[in-house]
Formats: C-alpha cells, structure tokens, sequence
C-alpha cells in the first residue's frame, strides 16, 4: 500500500494536481530536491580546453547556463563580440539573455523546445557558424546528438554542474514511493544512502535521461512517465494508485 510519496523535487509554490491525488487517495507527497545545479568554476572549464572567442555562435537550452556562461566570461576577462549569435531551446531562455546583453533579433533565436528546432532555426542561413553548445554535467545532451548528424562544426562544454544534497536527515525508509526525474538524483541517493536496498519501494521516472541511470543502479521501475496516458507524474501516479486499490 502506497501512502508517503518522495518527489526528488522543489516543492511547488502554488496549488498543483498532486493535491487532489492526495486527498482523493489518502496519500502524502513530500518535495526534496536531490541536488542544486551550481556553475562550473574557472578552473574546471579551463580543463575542458574551450576557448569561447573560436566560436561565432552559442546554444542555451536553460537559464542556469546563461547566468554560469556569462558569469565566466567575466571572471576570465573574456569580451564578447557583438557578433556573436546566440540560439536557444525556447522563447523563454531567449528572453532570458536580456539579463546580460541587448536583445536583438538579428542575432537571437529560439526553437519550440526541441532540438530539431533549433536546427531548424539554423538552417542553410547559418550552418557556416561555429557552434559552442552549453550543457549540465546532469542532462543527457539531446542537442548535441541532434548536431551530430548535421555534419556542422561544433563542440560542446559543461557549464554546471549538479552537486547532491544533503539527504541524510530525510527517513528514506519511511516512503512507499520515490519519483526521480535526473540521472543526478540516482547519483545523490546512493551517495547519502550507499547500502539502500529498494525492497517495496516503488519507483517512479519521469523522463528518458533518468531511466538508464536507474537500470544500471538496479532500480526496477514500476511507472515511467511521461506517456499518452500520463503525461505528467501526477497522473501517472494516479493511475497506479486507483489500479493497486
């Protein structure tokens, strides 16, 4: 029987689907983020051996790498050129670059969210750039598998880093159900907790990166999200819980 509910997450400032699942189920979800993302520093990019200024181009996929981007470039004096180009997931992370220089659409554009369109909004115009994409040592880069069969010039670089947290106050045991959404979060679980044994507990994936992590940490898997039935972890665990009544 499935009643306290571990979400390897912020827990969320306003009222959300997981709400009615409780009360209509009976069950408790708690909100505990695994890890923090901090940017990378000064030194852990130097030993990537990226210098910036070779690029004529650079693709975002959050803010985080923005902030860790531009937050380098500072601490190493490097000046970014007004013709740099600049090519994001998202309106949102495009917009977000007004933070740190002046938004001109001449040289800014964003996809719908997928890679594909971000090399759609490449295309014959631009595929002559030089490409820096910035990544997070957590997410398995779906933009630079996409760029790899364009046959354009690029590299990518770790800009942030994920760092676990500390879980070791949080009784583990005491939960039916755990829901992880990274490879990170697999990562933090058994550093906080090295001899845990997965027994009952239920897992619950939420996304494609995090599923390998789990298989090869031994975790079985009992809801995968999202899905056509599912598309969110809510769902998905609603469904599972009306089906084990």
């Amino acid at each position: 029987m499935v009643k306290r509910i571990l979400v390897s997450q912020q827990p969320p400032k306003v009222a959300t689907p997981y709400d009615a699942v409780a009360q209509k189920y009976g069950v408790q979800f708690d909100f505990i983020p695994f890890f923090l993302i901090e940017p990378v520093s000064s030194r852990e990019f130097r030993a990537q051996r990226i210098n910036i200024l070779d690029y004529t181009a650079i693709v975002f996929s959050a803010r985080s790498t923005i902030d860790a981007f531009f937050h380098l470039c500072e601490e190493l004096r490097i000046k970014i050129p007004e013709t740099m180009k600049y090519f994001c997931t998202t309106e949102a992370v495009a917009m977000y670059l007004q933070k740190h220089i002046v938004y001109r659409k001449r040289k800014i554009f964003f996809g719908d969210g997928t890679a594909d369109s971000v090399i759609g909004q490449i295309g014959a115009r631009h595929k002559g750039e030089k490409f820096l994409i910035t990544t997070s040592d957590s997410t398995n880069n779906d933009i630079t598998r996409a760029f790899e069969s364009t046959g354009m010039d690029f590299s990518s670089a770790v800009f942030v880093k994920s760092v676990s947290q500390d879980l070791k106050g949080v009784d583990i045991a005491s939960y039916d159900m755990m829901v992880l959404y990274n490879k990170a979060d697999v990562k933090s679980l058994f550093e906080n907790f090295p001899d845990f044994k997965q027994g009952d507990v239920k897992f619950v994936s939420y996304g494609k990166s995090v599923v390998k992590a789990m298989e090869q940490a031994g975790l079985e898997i009992a809801i995968s999200a999202p899905s056509v039935e599912a598309p969110s972890v809510a769902k998905a665990v609603e469904m599972y819980l009306e089906k084990n009544k």
